[in-house]
């Protein structure tokens, strides 16, 4: 069973920063594919990031292209996501999810929420003044 555990969520000014943490655990050899995605009140979740497992492939949303980063940790189980020039827009809660992956998909990366298999329990971002 996969588990993800997911740090870094906060208040945070906009044009602040803040980073995010998802540790994921479980599965063996370490190589998943990885993604943030986030949900407001009344609004559909939306992907932001997603990265293939072996770091080589990235994609972002419209919305954060060139604001946000998504990285994989050498461990190859921890995937952060690096937020600049925070919007009061970005306020969500961002949620990591995981699809263990094989060796022959080191450059896929997943773009829909129906395409992971695990998910963290979210984390609380926001963005205010």
């Amino acid at each position: 069973q996969v588990q993800l555990q997911e740090s870094g969520g906060g208040v945070v000014q906009p044009g602040g920063s803040l980073r995010l943490a998802c540790v994921a655990s479980g599965w063996s050899p370490n190589m998943y594919a990885m993604g943030w995605f986030r949900q407001s009140p009344g609004k559909n979740r939306e992907w932001v990031a997603a990265i293939s497992w072996s770091g080589g492939s990235r994609s972002y949303g419209d919305s954060v292209r060139g604001r946000f980063t998504i990285s994989k940790e050498t461990n190859g189980n921890t995937v952060t996501l690096q937020m600049n020039r925070l919007k009061p827009e970005d306020t969500a809660v961002y949620y990591c999810a995981v699809k263990p992956e094989t060796y022959s998909r080191s450059s896929s990366y997943y773009t829909g929420s129906n395409e992971y298999d695990y998910w963290g329990q979210g984390t609380q971002v926001t963005v205010s003044s």
